[in-house]
């Protein structure tokens, strides 16, 4: 355990942080599966949302750009391929 003051808080603001990138992630995940499904083809609704909560955990910095981009691509191009 850290015994600068300083210290103590960044170990209790990393296991913040983390806890809250993991929850998100696991979220993101969840909404990918989701829209990547067969079902999800006919509606349209999970790929949307899917597509903004891979854009907004760009914007968090909990994914990078480039992992976004194949991400939506690889939905894009699962949801062409039904309809």
């Amino acid at each position: 355990m850290p015994n600068i003051k300083s210290a103590k808080k960044r170990v209790k603001v990393t296991l913040t942080k983390a806890s809250r990138n993991k929850a998100y992630k696991s979220m993101l995940r969840t909404a990918v599966k989701a829209a990547l499904s067969e079902k999800a083809g006919i509606s349209g609704e999970a790929v949307k949302i899917a597509l903004k909560k891979l854009d907004m955990a760009v914007s968090k910095g909990i994914i990078h750009k480039n992992t976004a981009a194949r991400k939506k691509a690889a939905i894009i191009r699962k949801c062409n391929s039904v309809a």
